[in-house]
């Protein structure tokens, strides 16, 4: 089973709000997913994210593939970062 790291568009109508989940790569963009691991608010002023760095860094660990925005906003958070030293040290 491949595993995405993707985000799952919740809110209204013209207010977005989404949650950072992994799930299954042929699962549909809003539907099954494994485990939610963060969120995404982009109408706040200032792009509001909270992320389960741990929770991450396993799905990370376990080879999911970050989609683009997931992999722009993981690497803001700095987690892209820790989890490529986390692999240097291991080896």
């Amino acid at each position: 089973m491949a595993v995405k790291l993707r985000l799952k568009r919740m809110g209204s109508k013209s207010k977005p709000f989404y949650r950072i989940v992994a799930a299954d790569s042929r699962s549909p963009r809003d539907g099954r997913f494994l485990e939610v691991i963060g969120t995404y608010n982009p109408i706040k002023g200032n792009d509001i994210v909270t992320v389960d760095e741990e929770r991450a860094m396993y799905w990370l660990g376990k080879g999911a593939l970050p989609t683009d925005t997931v992999r722009s906003i993981l690497s803001k958070q700095g987690i892209l970062k820790k989890f490529v030293e986390s692999k240097k040290v291991g080896k």
